[in-house]
């Protein structure tokens, strides 16, 4: 049996997130175990006008790529996919999952030398995006492999995922220009502080955001979405910061997490598991040990770790810091082949902005109005 919300959450994407017009060419990516996802937004596409290009993949590839390729074929980045970052007008990406454990074993090298040839698409998609070229957006499809690691049952994850992405099933389009108007005013508040402290468990840390731009996370780039984020200072970032949920990466599970910062480069990396991939990953490039993304998590329908970083990182009562490239309409100049998202719990902690605590245990005491 369909599930009607599929079809909904389809033309949120496709007339909210990305607003397909007419004559707009759409590259639409995925997993075939995202199918009934995938159709829906290609019908929604078409229906807008748009001309659609459907990049589908088996649940395997990408292990089988990285079990056969030869690093000649790691770094080699297809002319065509290059092309549709170069000029198509929205790009469209659907995850779903079979396994997410599959490239548990792979070499972290082999990651970092996949990670350096996409470097400059990377960049190519960070710039155009940034020049309001591009548009895209990302978003899940439950499958069972996500349930497993939510540890949900498949129905109770999919009244999750739905739940996050259409909190108002019956005008979610309405309901998340709401969530931009009243989030845009914190994310204009803070773009006029110079110096951001952040204190939790394990972690003091501060950095400057002076000069840069706080960005409003409100359905246009992620479903579901709920964050507001900078790209601090790339020299600033300076003291610990300990990341209370699990790091995953590549399929990758690092846990326990301690960074620490000198003129904003990591210095010292630890992690009770995997902390060999860790420092491997870190050393991927010149950038990779610097932060590229500094962001607060706010969406209220976001209360558990999932293990599923598009959700898990806008979970209300967090922060997060990205390791490497920054998003350049943040004003960031970090350049790098890798963007890692880490996560903090933040309900036993605060925020300070110019030294006035603007954050306390998950809240922010201000009104932006």
């Amino acid at each position: 049996m369909r599930d009607p919300r599929v079809a909904k959450y389809a033309e949120l994407i496709v007339a909210y997130s990305v607003e397909i017009k007419e004559g707009d060419k759409v590259l639409i990516n995925g997993s075939t175990l995202a199918a009934p996802l995938l159709r829906e937004v290609y019908a929604a596409v078409l229906r807008a006008g748009g001309f659609p290009l459907t990049m589908v993949s088996l649940p395997d590839m990408e292990d089988i790529l990285y079990r056969h390729a030869s690093d000649g074929q790691l770094l080699h980045v297809p002319p065509p996919l290059m092309t549709a970052i170069e000029t198509y007008d929205a790009v469209i990406s659907i995850s779903g999952a079979e396994n997410t454990k599959n490239l548990s074993e792979v070499d972290p090298q082999r990651v970092v030398t996949r990670n350096r040839g996409r470097r400059e698409m990377l960049e190519v998609f960070m710039r155009r995006a940034a020049a309001g070229e591009l548009r895209w957006v990302g978003a899940l499809y439950p499958t069972s492999a996500y349930a497993q690691d939510a540890e949900m049952s498949l129905e109770d994850y999919e009244d999750f995922v739905f739940g996050a992405c259409m909190p108002d099933p019956d005008d979610p389009v309405g309901y998340w220009r709401e969530f931009s108007h009243r989030q845009g005013k914190i994310a204009r508040w803070l773009s006029d502080k110079r110096e951001i402290h952040v204190v939790g468990p394990g972690t003091d840390l501060r950095l400057s955001v002076a000069g840069r731009t706080f960005i409003s996370c409100d359905g246009r780039h992620n479903l579901p979405d709920g964050e507001v984020f900078t790209g601090p200072v790339e020299d600033s970032v300076e003291g610990t910061v300990h990341f209370s949920y699990p790091a995953i990466y590549q399929s990758r599970e690092v846990v326990g997490v301690t960074l620490e910062f000198k003129k904003g480069r990591v210095t010292s990396a630890r992690a009770d598991k995997n902390e060999e991939f860790l420092l491997k990953i870190l050393d991927t490039d010149e950038g990779s040990r610097y932060v590229g993304e500094f962001a607060i998590g706010t969406n209220e329908g976001i209360r558990r770790f999932t293990k599923q970083i598009l959700f898990d990182e806008k979970i209300c009562r967090s922060f997060h810091l990205a390791l490497g490239a920054g998003y350049p309409e943040t004003g960031s100049n970090n350049r790098s082949s890798i963007h890692w998202d880490l996560i903090c719990d933040l309900s036993d902690g605060e925020i300070r902005a110019d030294g006035e605590t603007v954050y306390r245990d998950g809240r922010f005491l201000f009104d932006p109005s």
